[in-house]
């Protein structure tokens, strides 16, 4: 007659291990994801103002006028402004002008417009070829919009001549 062996059910230290270091991978992928959401809204920010910074370019070349966009770095606002200085329709939300405020959007509320400055100013506006200019209509020299929150700091910079914007 065979014996018979009685077969021992759980795991061993090596599956315990693997699942403990992949548990451990997991939660350091999730604790950045759930403290840094000022960070994210932050970047999220900084990404909408540029959009709207290349928005407000287009238009001015697609309309052969100028177009711009006036910071309140007070109210953390912004609004697109057409060549009288009159805030347009917004694209997307018909009826409604094209104004963002971030402390009013509980998307964006950890985001705080630190400054908007071009040469002095808090208004930039483009001509008919793209180009930056500042609000009384002679060409920027510079251009940057600082946006803060939770730890987290990002620039929108508009280069001269060529209003090419990049975030940082």
């Amino acid at each position: 007659m065979k014996k018979r062996h009685k077969q021992k059910s759980g795991f061993t230290l090596v599956e315990l291990l693997v699942v403990v270091v992949i548990l451990a991978i997991a939660a350091a992928m999730a604790v950045p994801m759930f403290s840094g959401a000022a960070g994210f809204q932050v970047q999220s920010a900084a990404n909408m103002i540029a959009a709207d910074l290349e928005y407000a370019k287009s238009m001015a070349i697609s309309r052969q006028q100028q177009y711009g966009i006036v910071f309140d770095s007070a109210a953390d606002t912004y609004q697109v402004v057409d060549q009288n200085d009159t805030v347009i329709e917004h694209p997307v939300k018909v009826g409604f002008q094209y104004t963002v405020n971030f402390s009013g959007d509980s998307r964006l509320k950890s985001v705080d417009l630190a400054t908007a400055n071009f040469d002095g100013t808090d208004t930039i506006k483009f001509d008919y070829l793209g180009s930056p200019l500042r609000s009384d209509g002679n060409p920027m020299n510079s251009g940057t919009i600082t946006l803060q929150g939770g730890g987290t700091a990002m620039t929108v910079t508009v280069e001269p001549v060529t209003g090419y914007i990049r975030v940082q």
